[in-house]
């Protein structure tokens, strides 16, 4: 099982009793008087990996009910605030949903979530055999696995978020989701698309679904060029930002020094990583994989057939929203998925 996270600092369970000016029940984490917990069914299982979602889950309300019911998912909400210098569990919790969708916020909210639902599920026996994540889901991967701590993701994922929006002003940037794209068709799109500017897949995140990024005027080029190719839908997405693109490059330069003044740690559970669908099991590897995933695409499908090749057929979202979960019998119909970031879905939850 993955090493545990360091136990929340002494100003951190103080940051849990000031929960109450939020008139959520972090506060009541210390007297005992959170809400009834369901039943985790700890049945024995096939080989299982925990899957971490990225920017695009998240919306207001989420972690609220795993803090108020769970005291471990209380504390890692408390060592957020503590790590960040701000209540980000506010944020998290009531929104409002212009700030929280800022990359900058976006990304220590959802990482935050995250591991509040592991450490729900890890206090009730879960053990994975891997771990990966989407995007910003490999740093919530990293620390179940052990390679990075809490609090120290948690202010990376922050650093990541400001690099990624200072690299491209508003508006020259764009992403788009290409659905049902007949094979064979994309690098021809890409291509006739270009005329000068950049535009790329970002997320292969199954047989039916692309991503695409880059400069905006390219982008709405190739959301054309898809529909008359023959595409399903080819639609813009409300990003901030072009991730996983070369006009990411800046940030990818800003990061290097953060990521190198980080702690790594070797993976106590194997990770499959995003920018070479392979696994990994050290700390090097794991610095590499993040500095190298900022430019380029995220290939999902393939992470998951890797896993699945290793004899994985059982999966579990862990976090805020269901997107992972949604693409899995796109890639494969047989893998099963379940999602956890609620506290009514502990009890259908199956992981030994």
């Amino acid at each position: 099982m993955a090493r545990t996270l360091h136990a929340a600092s002494t100003s951190a369970d103080a940051k849990v009793r000031g929960f109450a000016s939020t008139g959520l029940s972090c506060s009541q984490a210390r007297r005992g008087t959170l809400k009834r917990a369901p039943t985790y069914n700890c049945s024995l299982t096939p080989k299982t990996a925990f899957l971490f979602p990225g920017q695009g889950s998240q919306a207001p309300g989420m972690g609220k009910g795993l803090a108020e019911t769970f005291p471990t998912a209380c504390r890692v909400f408390a060592e957020a605030d503590e790590a960040l210098g701000f209540p980000i569990s506010r944020l998290c919790f009531e929104g409002p949903e212009d700030q929280l969708k800022l990359t900058e916020n976006t990304q220590p909210a959802l990482l935050t979530v995250s591991i509040a639902a592991f450490e729900v599920l890890r206090e009730h026996g879960a053990v994975p055999d891997y771990v990966a994540g989407h995007s910003l889901g490999e740093y919530s991967a990293l620390v179940a696995a052990g390679s990075l701590r809490f609090a120290e993701a948690v202010r990376l994922v922050r650093q990541r978020g400001r690099h990624m929006q200072e690299a491209v002003p508003p508006g020259v940037g764009a992403m788009a989701a290409l659905l049902k794209l007949p094979e064979g068709k994309l690098e021809s799109v890409l291509a006739e698309a270009s005329q000068g500017e950049i535009v790329s897949a970002a997320n292969l995140n199954s047989p039916d679904q692309v991503v695409i990024a880059g400069n905006a005027g390219a982008v709405n080029r190739a959301v054309e060029l898809a529909k008359a190719a023959g595409a399903r839908r080819a639609v813009l997405l409300p990003v901030s930002a072009p991730f996983h693109c070369a006009l990411m490059k800046p940030a990818q330069e800003k990061l290097r020094a953060d990521l190198d003044a980080a702690e790594f740690r070797d993976l106590a559970i194997p990770l499959v990583n995003n920018v070479g669908a392979r696994e990994i099991r050290t700390a090097a590897e794991a610095r590499e994989g993040l500095y190298q995933q900022v430019p380029n695409p995220v290939l999902w499908s393939n992470s998951i057939r890797l896993l699945a090749g290793h004899g994985i057929t059982h999966f579990i979202e862990v976090g805020a929203g269901g997107v992972l979960t949604g693409l899995l019998r796109n890639i494969d119909p047989v893998l099963v998925g379940q999602k956890f970031g609620e506290p009514s879905e502990l009890a259908k939850t199956n992981t030994r």
